[in-house]
Formats: C-alpha cells, sequence, structure tokens
C-alpha cells in the first residue's frame, strides 16, 4: 500500500476522529511507544468500580505513549516538549521570578562560558585555504575556504595527520574534565577574592547549567550558564557577598579552564594518550536582564541558546545524503578502542559510545541548586493535565469530588504508528501545532520559547 492511499485509509476511517484524539494526547510524537493492557478505576473510599479502560477498545487496539526522544532528528515532537523544558529550566536560573525561583537571582553575578576542545590536527574550516603542506604532502584545495558552507567542512584535510584516538579519548573523558573544571572553579574563586577555600565556601557557591554541542569537526564544546550565589541554609537562592562581582567570576573561570588537567589511562595498545585540557577557545561574556537590544547579551536570548542546542545530536552533522568519512572515521576508532579493551579496562565501554563519536556524557546537566529540574517540570505538567480532565469531568454541583485508585496492568507491544499514512500524518500535525504555538508566543513575548503547555 502506498503513502497516498495509507493516508486517505485513515482519513475516509469512520474512527479518524478517535485516532486523531488520539495522536492529540501523545502530542503527534513521531514514534510513540504502543502498549496493550487495561486499567480500572475504583473509588479509594468505596471500593466501587468507577471506570475501566481497555486498549482493545482504541481505534488500532493499542495504546500510544510519548517515546521521549529529546533528539529532533528522532522526534521533533518530543524533541520540541524537551526542548521547552530546557527553556525553562535555564531562563527560571538566569532571570528568576518562575518556576520557584525569585527574581533576585538576576542581579547575581552571571556569566555565559564556552568551553571547547583542543586541536586534533587540521580541519576544512573558512581559512582552510591558507594552511602549509602538511608531511605527507597534503594541502587544501578549497580556493577561498569553506565561509559559506560546504560538505567537506570540519573534515580532516589529512586524515594519516589527524589524532581520531586523541579525539576519541578526549570526547570521552570531556564530562571528568568538566567535573575537574568546577572543582577548579572553587578554588579560582577563592584565590581572585584572597581568601583559603574553607573561608570562601561560607560565602560564595557557584551554580551552573550547560549543554554539550557537536562542532562540525565531531567534537563537543560546552556552553554554560555559571552564576554565583551567597551560602544560607534557609534560603535556597541567597544573594552572594557584596565582594563578589561579575569581573571576579570572569577571571577565576578562565584561570580554572587554563588550569584543568587530567590524564586519561593507557588505551589498549599500551599508548599512553596526551593530557586532555581545554582548547584555546574560552569565551566568557557577562549576562545581564535585559531584552539585548542595546548589545548586550541577555538573560533571554542565552535560555533560548542553551535550550535549542539541547535537541542536537551526532545526526545533525551527517547532513548529506551519505556519512562524512571523518564521522565514520571517529566512529570505527572508538569500537576499535573498546573492542580492544579488557573487561578491567576504563575503555570497555567505548563500543557502546561510538554513535555519539565516544561522547558518554548527559547532554543537558546541571549543578543542584541551580534552578528547577526537568523531572519536575514534567510532574508539574502531568498534575496540570490531570487537573483540567477531573475539571471537564465535574458536574457544576458535583462537590467535593471522591479520590480514586487506579489498578492497571500493561504490557511494551512495539514502537511507532501502525501504517506509514499514520506517522505521516502525525508528522503533519505536529508541525501545523508547533507554527500555531509559535504564532501564538510571538504575539505574546512574556511566555517566550518555553510555554509548552
Amino acid at each position: 500500500m502506498g503513502l497516498a492511499e495509507s493516508v486517505a485509509r485513515r482519513l475516509r476511517s469512520p474512527e479518524f476522529d478517535r485516532w486523531m484524539r488520539g495522536a492529540a494526547r501523545v502530542g503527534f510524537c513521531t514514534n510513540p511507544v504502543r502498549l496493550v493492557g487495561a486499567s480500572t478505576t475504583f473509588g479509594s473510599e468505596t471500593g466501587e468500580e468507577r471506570a475501566g479502560f481497555s486498549s482493545a477498545d482504541q481505534p488500532d487496539h493499542v495504546l500510544f505513549t510519548r517515546c521521549g526522544n529529546r533528539r529532533a532528528q528522532r522526534c521533533a515532537s518530543c524533541s520540541h516538549e524537551y526542548k521547552g523544558d530546557t527553556w525553562h529550566m535555564i531562563m527560571a536560573g538566569a532571570a528568576g521570578g518562575m518556576k520557584g525561583v525569585p527574581n533576585s537571582v538576576a542581579a547575581h553575578p552571571m556569566v555565559f562560558l564556552t568551553l571547547t576542545a583542543p586541536s586534533f590536527g587540521a580541519v576544512h574550516g573558512a581559512a582552510c585555504a591558507r594552511v602549509k603542506p602538511c608531511r605527507h604532502g597534503r594541502r587544501s584545495e578549497c580556493g577561498t575556504g569553506h565561509g559559506g558552507g560546504g560538505p567537506e567542512l570540519g573534515d580532516a584535510i589529512c586524515p594519516d595527520c589527524y589524532d581520531y584516538e586523541g579525539h576519541v579519548v578526549w570526547q570521552y573523558f570531556a564530562s571528568e574534565l568538566w567535573r575537574r573544571f568546577t572543582i577548579q572553579l572553587r578554588r579560582e574563586l577563592a584565590r581572585v577574592l584572597g581568601m583559603s577555600q574553607r573561608e570562601a565556601s561560607t560565602l560564595v557557591r557557584p551554580q551552573f547549567a550547560k549543554v554539550a554541542e557537536f562542532q562540525k569537526r565531531g567534537a563537543v564544546h560546552f556552553h554554560a550558564i555559571v552564576r554565583l550565589d551567597g551560602v544560607d541554609s534557609d534560603d535556597a537562592f541567597p544573594a552572594p557577598d557584596d565582594r563578589m562581582t561579575t569581573a571576579h567570576l570572569t577571571q577565576a573561570i578562565r584561570q580554572a579552564a587554563r588550569a584543568v588537567r587530567y590524564q586519561p589511562p593507557s588505551l589498549p595498545s599500551g599508548r599512553l594518550p596526551h593530557v586532555l585540557r581545554w582548547g584555546r577557545q574560552i569565551d566568557v561574556k557577562p549576562i545581564v536582564r535585559s531584552e539585548g537590544l542595546d548589545g548586550r547579551l541577555s538573560d533571554r536570548a542565552v535560555a533560548a541558546y542553551i535550550a535549542k542546542y539541547a535537541t542536537k545530536a551526532t545526526e545533525d552533522l551527517d547532513a548529506g545524503a551519505s556519512p562524512r568519512p571523518h564521522l565514520v572515521m571517529l566512529r570505527d576508532i572508538a569500537e576499535q578502542i573498546g573492542v580492544a579493551a579488557e573487561p578491567q579496562s576504563p575503555y570497555v565501554l567505548l563500543e557502546r559510545w561510538s554513535r555519539m563519536l565516544g561522547f558518554r556524557g548527559h547532554f543537558s546537566t546541571k549543578s543542584r541548586r541551580y534552578s528547577v529540574t526537568l523531572g519536575s517540570l514534567r510532574d508539574a505538567r502531568h498534575q496540570w493535565r490531570l487537573e483540567r480532565i477531573a475539571a471537564a469531568a465535574r458536574e457544576p454541583d458535583a462537590g467535593e469530588v471522591e479520590s480514586v485508585l487506579v489498578v492497571g496492568n500493561w504490557s511494551y507491544a512495539g514502537m511507532g504508528w501502525t501504517s506509514q499514512g499514520d506517522k505521516a500524518l502525525a508528522i503533519e500535525a505536529a508541525r501545523a501545532a508547533r507554527e500555531w504555538r509559535d504564532s501564538r508566543n510571538t504575539k505574546r513575548p512574556d511566555k517566550g520559547d518555553g510555554d509548552v503547555r
């Protein structure tokens, strides 16, 4: 059955309206989870059966639920919701006045930080035409470079010179490098303030929220908001001491980033990799509470920027019809190291992360006290939907509603819609819903990109 016929079959189905309502309940997910089973609702006080629900009564005899994939290439609908949650999480900690975070945090010293990977060899870039021939006699023949983009952008100019092993190893331990950076930052703050670490720890506490983004060369770099808070057991978001300034934070970050080093363990081949460190490009910019119209970096702009990259992955690097040889080589090297590793080797899990070019960290992380968690935002949205359902079912004069107990038995039945036509309809409906929501947000700037309800 062709796609057009499959779509027409669903549209002509007498159960189309019920199917569409079910698809809307899962946000028109691209690849939903299919469940089979049933549930029964009982009154918690009387034990009387109130209602029953069975997947057998649904249009496709299954119950659909969201896949929850954060990657836009896998599910545009779920990643859009994830991006909205990330925006709320970032914006709450940067500007306050929402999600239980006070407005006062916007006055704390705060910067937007970008940390990059070091060089592992020359790659095609905007200035690659000026690269001299390497020891293998290879040189760029790109004319004026790749300022406007191109299929070779980010690829190694000489694959024989490029340190693919070093690239994969750096990626594998990038999260460890970040952990050491956060520790070193506390030390550098004390040094910049002219205090002991113990004294500084009683006055100032750095908080952060970060995301990892893949560069075209296949190396991750980190974008982060770093904020200085005070220390108060009774206040979750205390203001720091007046002596703490954005200039102090900027200086401490630069010193910490340059000081961090990590010696990774030997590879299965016996080679000892180079000491890991951050790249030379360390960008630290102050964040202000504004709309960004005066040329300064605003909290809203940073939140939208970080949320955007929280849904990216390695699939976004392969824009062409066939995989880039540079990325294929990185995946192959990661698999080879993982396969050759002994069971007790720290590299034994590297094969599992080959599709991520060796990066095994979370794409979106934050310190405990930066703001709300993604889990709490999902719980709040779930509670909001339950309240809407209860309000719709409650009669005007029904009075207090009895609490209920729901008993269910569900099992996994597969992934995805039952036909290509259903999938096409869901994707198109999700696109239309996003455009409608974006148009509403444009008219209501107070909601911003994070209005996910």
